[in-house]
């Protein structure tokens, strides 16, 4: 470990200014209205009530959070929560989280044998991974706590730390239940290509092991159903075991979703910022890459096949892993820390969603100001209807409900406010359901018209 000496700058001045950017983009992103109450106004909602010592039963989903993927992590998350509750704690944990995986991605190449050059510059390009930018935009998701665990593991198991590496396996493992499947791909990688046989094996078996548990356990107990995922699935059965034993003993369901154009796309995305340092000679990291991977690749779900949601996260530090035992037996086609850097930003300036702020987040301006105002008269933690935007703003409470179709006729008596917006109307909903829900609170004289400006409507529950 004396050989893998860090000098702090520059490579920690990068990764500050790297945790600062994200952190100011999502907080910007969430200040002008274009958070979503999923998936950050759930995990808000979830962090604030452990946080007050109330059950996490989340009122956007229908069930305790813990059936919604097993993510412990977010009761040790609700101790930032006791200090001062706001989501930004959020932001702030994800902005670090993600910028932290620079760090094992620099010891990982020098303890590989490259040069402190070439380290930075892959150091570097884990930063402008597209996909780093974009899903710190889409709001908040535990499992970008797993990212950098995930490189520290295998570095971990490198520097024989037996320790250190099991405590970053049982916290990747509880920022999501998806998450077994990388732990369990990583342990048959360690365990037959990095000779690391007690590594392998502990990875191998916790994340069965947790597979098990949390799918068959503790999901069901929690939420009263399936995991979530499930449904994405569905060509192939109803439930984890179903599916599982469809994937064996039914292989033909299998290929005809696997080889298509979406996937071509999705795979040409994946692979294009890192595309110089790859090579099937040294491809053997991407074995614990392979079960998420084929999961993407099987679903019809559009969102697991882009590089802007989170699906795709534990793919990328084994495609990191891959580059550099690529340029470390001398391969790859640029290995200057110039080079590289270059295409990854060229990388970045093509794929990563950057522009939005400039368009699509603009989009809600006219009615900010109002929404701001409207929000403001919002001061007690009675149960709230809002738009999916507005939603992140008010999740301090037990009860927050979505102005969504279907919610024109949904009972009035557990809501205190009722905030809309009919020129933004929020996803899952209409200018048709706005107005319906508009006009059934100016008949019902239970509710005050509050507050209306630029289309921004405000009901308040009449004191008793």
């Amino acid at each position: 470990m004396s050989k893998i000496s860090l000098k702090f700058y520059p490579l920690s001045f990068t990764i500050g200014i790297s945790a600062l950017i994200l952190f100011t983009c999502s907080s910007v992103r969430h200040a002008l209205f274009q958070s979503t109450a999923f998936d950050l106004g759930i995990f808000d909602n979830a962090i604030y009530l452990i946080s007050q010592g109330q059950e996490p039963f989340i009122s956007l989903i229908g069930f305790h959070i813990l059936g919604d993927h097993a993510a412990w992590i977010l009761y040790p998350l609700a101790l930032t929560y006791k200090i001062y509750p706001d989501v930004h704690w959020l932001f702030g944990i994800q902005a670090i989280s993600l910028a932290l995986g620079a760090l094992p991605t620099w010891y990982l190449a020098i303890q590989a044998g490259l040069s402190k050059a070439q380290a930075y510059g892959m150091a570097v390009a884990y930063l402008l991974y597209p996909l780093i930018f974009n899903v710190n935009l889409f709001d908040f998701h535990p499992e970008v706590i797993a990212v950098p665990l995930i490189l520290g593991a295998v570095l971990a198991a490198r520097l024989e730390k037996l320790w250190w590496f099991v405590i970053a396996i049982v916290v990747i493992l509880g920022c999501k239940a998806v998450l077994a499947f990388t732990v369990i791909g990583m342990g048959v990688w360690l365990l037959i290509w990095e000779k690391k046989f007690w590594y392998g094996a502990i990875a191998l078996f916790s994340g069965t092991a947790w597979f098990i548990v949390a799918t068959q356990i503790v999901i069901p107990a929690f939420s009263g159903q399936e995991a979530a995922a499930v449904v994405r699935y569905d060509f192939l059965g109803n439930s984890v075991l179903e599916i599982a034993t469809n994937l064996v003993f039914k292989p033909g369901l299998v290929l005809g979703k696997i080889f298509t154009l979406a996937n071509l796309e999705y795979l040409v995305l994946l692979l294009i910022p890192l595309i110089w340092g790859l090579s099937p000679q040294h491809s053997s990291p991407l074995v614990a890459a392979a079960p998420i991977l084929f999961l993407n690749l099987l679903t019809d779900y559009q969102l697991q096949k882009d590089l802007i949601h989170q699906y795709s996260l534990p793919i990328l530090p084994f495609l990191l892993l891959a580059a550099i035992a690529n340029l470390a037996a001398g391969g790859g086609w640029l290995r200057s820390r110039r080079a590289i850097i270059l295409w990854s930003l060229v990388s970045f300036l093509a794929l990563a969603k950057f522009g939005y702020f400039g368009s699509k987040y603009l989009e809600s301006n006219d009615t900010w100001q109002a929404t701001r105002e409207a929000l403001a008269q919002i001061k007690t933690p009675g149960g709230v209807l809002t738009t999916a935007n507005i939603a992140p703003h008010v999740t301090h409470r037990p009860i927050v409900q979505l102005a969504t179709e279907g919610s024109e006729s949904i009972n009035l008596s557990q809501l205190t406010y009722v905030l809309l917006n009919l020129p933004h109307y929020g996803l899952g909903s209409s200018p048709e359901t706005v107005n319906t829900l508009r006009e059934r609170l100016k008949r019902t004289p239970e509710f005050q018209l509050k507050y209306q400006r630029n289309g921004v409507f405000l009901f308040v529950k009449n004191r008793q």
